[in-house]
Parts: structure tokens; sequence; C-alpha cells
């Protein structure tokens, strides 16, 4: 197999001296840390207010930065620009250092020239967290030196600067994997795609569905890439377009040549040989999306050669993703679930299938280029009460204004969660499962969770 370093040789064709990093954010930071220990000249560009512990990592690493503002004279000297995820690409910084031949590229592929640890990408719109975070447990509790990161936990440039971790575990999305040029990871994993971000893709899927293969692109024979075999999206995509990769599907529909599958209910592994796994009863994350979760991650250790054993220990003791589906108080009977991590229509639909209870639902944010439509059949049979968080809840006052008798406009997480108190019986469920972006009322959908928790302790 051709070893890392000789893969990533090639990334640098020329000495760069200048990085300039734009965003002050965890993964910029990170960038400028690791950017100044490999010998460049360094300087951070925030156009808002840099947060105070990412500032005083900055002071303490003597690292040059501007806040409040882009000075284009100390932006444009630049060798290459790393761009923070969440900056567009139609800015107009952005067009300006594309059009002076400039290289802009993301965190993701900054750092992975800097290490020859393995690398695991995990992309898709729903379940990417869950995913890495269930890759990560099963690979530590195999006393594997492995760490998280990309869009989780701590940057991935900070670790590959601080850390010589043997594999490197890699939450993706879609607007990291738009500033890779060479990135390769040596397992890909494609949870599903479903419409999410389009306001960044031009309102075009096809632009975001492309956005999350290129975590394949590179990818070589000796590599791998595992996905959901039940996703169309994802195999019409297959069937049109190349892929270098050794393909590993999962599917809980049919058995698969070589992936996994179900049979009588126990999660099969078949690469080179076959094996059980375990029962899907044991998991400790019930749902269908949470198997198909498991699988993926099975699949990826075993291919890093964990024990069978060890995997499916993991998957039975896991705790899940704060933010998702986390149940918080039980109130008089009443349940209250806080999935704030539901920022796109898919996530919401798995909320909404796995409520058994009559259910109160906090919908609403920035809106995506949503079609609630889809999630009619649902609402229809499980909804008795519509609760909107947001500034702008036209859109979802339309859609469900004739199925749904009680629709209440709320602008805060206080206000929403009194009203659900109010509005919810013994017996029913009161779930916070937006569907949307936080950032007309929170700083990002963590901020959101939390004021919901908070507010329902406070009731």
């Amino acid at each position: 197999m051709e070893s890392e370093s000789n893969r990533k040789s090639s990334i640098v064709n020329r000495n760069l001296k200048r990085l300039v990093v734009l965003g002050a954010g965890e993964s910029g930071v990170g960038t400028a840390i690791l950017g100044k220990q490999k010998g460049y000249d360094v300087f951070v560009s925030d156009k808002g207010t840099i947060a105070k512990k990412y500032k005083n990592v900055l002071l303490n690493n003597a690292i040059s930065f501007e806040e409040g503002n882009h000075t284009e004279a100390k932006i444009f000297d630049a060798d290459i620009v790393m761009k923070s995820p969440g900056i567009p690409d139609k800015v107009s910084i952005i067009i300006k250092l594309k059009e002076k031949g400039i290289p802009v590229i993301s965190e993701i592929e900054f750092a992975s020239k800097y290490t020859d640890g393995i690398i695991v990408g995990i992309t898709g719109s729903n379940g990417k967290t869950t995913t890495t975070m269930l890759v990560n447990h099963i690979l530590k509790n195999a006393n594997l030196n492995v760490g998280m990161g990309g869009n989780i936990g701590e940057s991935f440039a900070q670790q590959v600067a601080e850390n010589n971790f043997d594999i490197h575990v890699l939450e993706l999305s879609s607007f990291q994997l738009d500033g890779i040029v060479n990135f390769v990871p040596h397992i890909a994993v494609i949870t599903n795609i479903t419409p999410d971000h389009l306001d960044r893709y031009n309102y075009e899927f096809d632009n975001y569905i492309n956005s999350k293969f290129r975590i394949t692109k590179n990818q070589t024979k000796d590599d791998f890439l595992i996905y959901d075999f039940d996703d169309q999206v994802i195999s019409t995509w297959l069937k049109n377009n190349k892929v270098n990769a050794t393909l590993l599907p999962f599917s809980l529909e049919k058995e698969v040549e070589q992936g996994v599958y179900l049979k009588d209910n126990n999660i099969m592994i078949k690469y080179k040989t076959e094996d059980t796994i375990m029962s899907i009863s044991t998991l400790a994350l019930k749902g269908n999306h949470n198997v198909k979760n498991a699988m993926a991650a099975a699949m990826t250790a075993s291919l890093l050669k964990v024990r069978k054993n060890n995997i499916r220990e993991s998957l039975e003791d896991f705790e899940g993703a704060e933010h998702r589906l986390e149940s918080v108080l039980k109130i008089n009977g009443v349940q209250y679930i806080n999935d704030s991590k539901a920022t796109n229509i898919n996530a919401t639909f798995y909320a909404l299938q796995s409520m058994t209870t009559p259910t109160v639902w906090i919908v609403g944010g920035v809106d995506k280029g949503n079609d609630y439509l889809e999630l009619m059949p649902l609402v229809r049979e499980k909804v008795k009460a519509i609760i909107c968080l947001g500034l702008d809840n036209q859109k979802i006052v339309q859609t469900f204004c004739n199925v749904i008798d009680l629709i209440v406009e709320t602008a805060g997480a206080e206000e929403a969660v009194k009203v659900a108190y109010k509005i919810a019986e013994k017996g029913d469920t009161v779930l916070l499962s937006p569907a949307c972006a936080s950032f007309d009322l929170f700083d990002n959908y963590e901020d959101r969770g939390d004021k919901f928790k908070q507010a329902v302790r406070e009731l």
C-alpha cells in the first residue's frame, strides 16, 4: 500500500511562506497554531469579534491578528489562505483572492499535509456526528491512539500540531470538503445525502451532492468508501460517476456482496470473511437511522482491525451526542426532548418518526431552503401543536395551518418552553427539533439547545 507520507508529498509545489487565516474560530485558530509551528508567517483576520478564549490563544502564541475588519493589503500578500468553513465562497474577499490566483483552502486540507496518521473522514446530511462519535468510541475502547476532530470537538489542525495520533476520525461538513485539493481519507463514510445548506449551493441540490462526494475524489483502490446502499441519491450518483475507492455499502434492505447488512436482525459484516457482529436489539441507540450509523461505524472499525467483541461492546454502551434526541426532563408526565442539532428537514423527519406519544413540536429558525411538505404525513400522525421558534415563521405557518389547529409563534427558548408547558398534557412529548439553522436568535445550535434545557429546568 502506498504510504501516507508519499501520497502527501506532492501537495505543496512551492515553499509557501505567508499563511493568512480568515476566521478566528476553532478551525482558524487551530490552523494558525499549526502554521506557526511549521514555520509560516501567520496572520489571522476576522471580520467579527474574536471570542476571548481564541484571542487568548493567539496572544499566547504571539500570532498577529485583526478583528472587526479585513485589511485587504494584509490579506492579499498571502501565499496561501485558509478560509473558515462558515465563510461562503461568494463573499467579495474570497472572489478577489481567487482572481489573484491565491490558493484558498480548508483547515482539513492544510492540516492533512502534516500528519502520517490514518484519516477516517465521515460526512453526510445527518448522522455524521453520531457516526464519528461511535467510531471514536470503538477505537478508544480498543486502546488505539485516536483523535476526534473536524466539525466536532477540537480542530484537526490543532490536534496535528499538539498530538501524534495514529488515527484521526474527522467529521466533515460539505463546507470543509469544498476547500480540499489533495486531502485523502483512507476510509471515507457518507451516511446519507438529503437537501441541506441549499442557500450555500445556489439552491441546486446537485451542487450539494457533488460537494459531499468530494470526500472520495482523491481516494485510490487501496482506500475505502462506506456508504448507505439504501440512499437513492447516493446510489444514483455512484452509477453515474467513477469512484476509485473500494466500495463497502451498508443496507437495512438487502444483503450486499461486500459491506454490512442485516440477517435475522443481526448486523453482518462481509469483507474477505463474513462475521456476525451483534443483534440490533442490544444497540445503545435506537431507531433505524442509528442502526445505519452503527453499521458504518462497525465497518470502519473492522477495517482498522478492531475485534468484533470490542465493536459489539462499544456499540452496546455508547452514550449519544448532546443536542441529538437528548432526553432533558419529565415534568408532570410530559417528556421534554432536545433535538437542537436537527438543522434540516431530514434530521427532524427522524425525530418525529421516533415519537410514540402526542407531540408538541418546537420548530423554526433560519430556513435553508426547506420543503416542509416532506414532514406532512408525520405531522398529521404525531403532532398536536406547533410552536414556532424563529424570526420568520411564515413558511411553517402556511404549510401546516390547515392540519394543525394550534400554531403559536415565539421569539425565544424560554417563551417557547413556557407555551409548551401550558399546551402539553400528561403523556405528551415536547420536542425541540427545529429543522432550521439557529443564527436568527442564537449563537449556534448548541446555544439553542442549552437555552432550551435551561428553560425546561426552570419550569
